[in-house]
């Protein structure tokens, strides 16, 4: 994968990743806060800036209270579309 295909796939993880936490009723320093991070850890990998690794990805999941199988299907359905 190039290096422009593999940053709009970080861009659109972080999408989704607002968009759960936004219909979850969340703000960023909520999500940071039940991680333990600073609000900025949210923030970079919302936009991309920042990749997670799948443990990364799991805590954020059940900060959110979403499965993590949810996530990643929700992820694959939307690169399907």
């Amino acid at each position: 994968m190039d290096q422009a295909a593999h940053h709009a796939e970080l861009r659109r993880l972080g999408e989704l990743l607002r968009r759960v936490r936004e219909d979850a009723g969340l703000v960023q320093a909520d999500v940071a806060r039940d991680l333990g991070v600073p609000q900025s850890f949210v923030s970079k990998y919302e936009s991309g800036e920042r990749r997670l690794d799948l443990i990364e990805l799991k805590e954020v999941a059940g900060a959110l209270s979403v499965p993590l199988v949810e996530l990643v299907s929700a992820f694959v359905a939307d690169s399907n579309r």
